[in-house]
């Protein structure tokens, strides 16, 4: 009643074909139709006084948000460490105050 019952690989019914083998053919580069590209002696990209000003105001903004990022995380991480310790002190005389007074 419980047994799974496990389907039977079917038989081929009728002629079966092989496979049909695929013959390699020979690809034939396409012909040439444009002009040749000539190099210019230009370079990509031309930076002018401007364009260095603003890279370099980009990259003085984005390296001052990281640094206040990380070092406003650096902050967070102290204050927990500081509260933490502060607390286990509190919790430890809490503990410890009980015992001295029973004598």
């Amino acid at each position: 009643m419980l047994r799974p019952k496990i389907p039977t690989m079917p038989t081929p019914v009728g002629v079966t074909a092989p496979p049909a083998v695929v013959q390699p053919t020979a690809v034939e580069p396409a012909p040439q139709t444009m002009a040749p590209v000539v190099p210019t002696t230009r370079p990509a990209v031309q930076l002018t006084p401007g364009s260095v000003l603003a890279v370099v105001g980009a990259g003085t903004a984005v390296v001052l948000v990281v640094g206040t990022v990380l070092v406003s995380m650096l902050l967070a991480t102290a204050v927990t460490a500081a509260s933490v310790a502060v607390c286990a002190v509190v919790v430890r005389s809490l503990l410890t105050s009980p015992n001295k007074r029973r004598r």
